[in-house]
């Protein structure tokens, strides 16, 4: 499964349950070990299994089975995923199978078969849920508002005025398709302008607790196929996030924004409106940006300035 190979004279039966960091790990538990750093504990370790590289191997008890790869912890993570396949997706709170009896759903939404439905979830008319995906307990969905199959949309969330692909995850209290901030100042004070465009959602985004996406002025926001967001990143009308972008938490992207793909956001990033951000860009934490960033730049947070620790 991992392409590890087993060290020779390393025990070549042992079984293996659970996962855990070298320092308290298990005779069951499966760990790895991939620098420097955390080589002194390696050989107290009580681990059953060790991924590591070569490099290390010699170093380790005679009674650990070591297994050698290439890439430690890309290793773990594959034995991770195949352990807890049931954590990739957020389940149930109420252990719901199908619609649950106090869920309020409009006679004209349409629910494939395999959907569960959470007490107290709201859906409105002309929505659609596809098959698989999981609408949780107090989570609201808007007139219209289509959500694919295999997604799961957490506690308390709300959606109005999207579109979302296939195998998305949208965590408990986030907001997607809200108007966004526009006003305009005229001589008695500030004038609403109008948003009138959705959020699509593409394929396979992870969007994580109390975030926010607000829905388009004059073009639809768009976060792109495979895209990961952290909890607490807020987003602006009319942002075009591209594929396969991790934005970290307390970002927070205004209006207009057009983002690359495979785009690195550290958390606290702030970037001011109508800004371009190239393919493969790559912004530090902290950092403010009010200029376009070329495709492949890196733009580094700047030291905390004053006396303090």
């Amino acid at each position: 499964m991992t392409g590890a190979t087993l060290a020779p004279g390393a025990p070549p039966e042992r079984y293996i349950g659970d996962v855990a960091p070298l320092s308290t790990a298990g005779a069951a538990d499966l760990t790895y070990l991939d620098n420097d750093k955390h080589l002194g504990a390696l050989s107290a370790t009580r681990a059953g299994a060790c991924l590591t590289t070569p490099r290390f191997a010699a170093l380790a008890p005679s009674w650990l089975a070591v297994l050698l790869v290439e890439q430690p912890y890309r290793a773990f993570v594959t034995a991770t995923r195949a352990l807890f396949s049931d954590a990739l997706l957020p389940a149930s709170l109420f252990e719901t199978r199908g619609r649950a009896g106090s869920a309020h759903v409009h006679a004209s939404a349409r629910i494939e078969a395999g959907a569960i439905i959470d007490p107290l979830a709201v859906i409105g008319p002309r929505a659609e849920v596809g098959a698989g995906t999981l609408i949780a307990v107090g989570a609201a969905l808007g007139p219209d508002v289509c959500i694919g199959r295999h997604c799961a949309v957490g506690a308390g969330a709300t959606i109005v005025n999207a579109l979302i692909g296939d195998r998305v995850v949208i965590g408990p209290g986030t907001r997607l398709g809200h108007d966004g901030s526009g006003y305009l100042r005229d001589g008695q004070g500030l004038c609403k302008i109008p948003h009138a465009r959705r959020v699509i959602i593409q394929d396979a985004v992870e969007i994580g607790a109390n975030a926010a996406v607000d829905r388009g002025a004059t073009r639809d926001s768009i976060i792109g196929e495979g895209t990961k967001i952290d909890s607490l990143v807020q987003i602006a009308h009319s942002v075009r996030v591209g594929r396969h972008c991790l934005i970290g938490a307390h970002t927070a992207i205004a209006g207009g924004v057009t983002v690359g793909d495979f785009v690195t956001m550290g958390g606290q990033v702030g970037i001011a409106e109508n800004v371009a951000i190239g393919d493969g860009a790559t912004l530090d934490w902290r950092s403010m940006i009010g200029a376009d960033v070329t495709a492949g730049g890196c733009l580094e947070s700047e030291p905390p300035r004053g006396g303090g620790p």
